[in-house]
């Protein structure tokens, strides 16, 4: 999966210009490190992949990769307009979703990240991580 999620996102940087290709790593290793497996590491790779449409749908639908898999990266794929209470439902129904979206909220989060986004965007995007952590009934420390 990494070779895939790496080439599909080869053209994408995050909103602090990095290479888009270090998040989705750090995620899948998040999971890793949380104890997560072959199947969460997979969907880790290719969270961001339908959403940000560097993959379709019909091509996570076609590929050779577990259900379960597939559920996850579905899970975890906004939705335009879609309100964020519906969305943490959503992951917190798909087995295997949340470990995944706990990786993805903490890199996100990571202070090292945020440090280089003006006041504004950091601020922004504190609260909607802490937001969704809440609506996910993650608790403590971000942790990295």
């Amino acid at each position: 999966m990494e070779a895939i999620a790496r080439a599909a996102h080869a053209a994408q940087t995050d909103k602090a210009g990095r290479p888009y290709t270090e998040h989705l790593q750090a995620v899948a290793e998040g999971v890793h490190a949380r104890g997560g497996d072959d199947a969460q590491i997979a969907a880790a790779w290719l969270h961001d992949a339908v959403e940000d449409a560097a993959l379709t749908e019909q091509w996570l639908e076609e590929a050779a990769l577990s259900r379960r898999t597939k559920d996850i990266v579905l899970a975890l794929t906004k939705r335009p307009g879609e309100p964020p209470e519906t969305y943490a439902a959503r992951i917190l129904a798909t087995e295997g979703a949340l470990l995944v979206k706990e990786a993805d909220l903490a890199h996100n989060a990571n202070p090292a990240r945020l440090a280089v986004l003006d006041e504004s965007t950091r601020k922004r995007l504190t609260e909607k991580y802490a937001r969704m952590r809440a609506l996910l009934g993650l608790v403590g420390p971000f942790g990295e």
